[in-house]
């Protein structure tokens, strides 16, 4: 059995969710998917310009697995740029610094860090201390964290 995909830390979700060549309705497009975290990969290496040691100390992986994350998504930009293809921005492995949780019995909401939901330690209320609870979902791109399945915009 395969050992279960790491959350990656990315400081913020990207403004915009689509891009596409100007003047071709996006329905008559083929669509390239870049996850969120390729996405956090090209951000912190290329606009930034950071090395890569620093870029995966930001979102928490090692260097070899940043940069496969980072050539996947640079493969991902070429193929789209050079061939007239949409960029669809979704889903992937990843989690923001902190995320919201609430709790079903008495509607509590808290923060929970990064380092809490990437070492999958149960979440319960601090309040009641009841396991009732579930994420917040965040604006534009549903729930800003994932285990065990892909997510995309809020659905699993």
């Amino acid at each position: 059995m395969a050992r279960p995909v790491k959350l990656r830390c990315i400081a913020q979700l990207p403004n915009a969710a689509l891009f596409k060549p100007a003047g071709i309705p996006a329905n008559a497009l083929q669509g390239v998917k870049l996850s969120v975290e390729e996405a956090e990969a090209i951000r912190l290496k290329d606009l930034e310009e950071l090395d890569q040691e620093e870029c995966a100390k930001r979102m928490r992986v090692s260097r070899p697995t940043f940069h496969r994350i980072l050539e996947s998504g640079r493969k991902k930009l070429a193929d789209a740029l050079i061939n007239g293809k949409a960029i669809q921005i979704e889903g992937g492995n990843f989690s923001l610094p902190q995320s919201r949780f609430r709790c079903n019995n008495d509607g509590h909401e808290w923060n929970v860090p990064f380092e809490v939901l990437a070492s999958k330690a149960p979440l319960s209320c601090p309040v009641c201390f009841s396991p009732n609870t579930q994420p917040t979902p965040l604006p534009q791109f549903g729930f800003g964290w994932r285990q065990g399945r892909r997510c995309r915009r809020g659905k699993w």
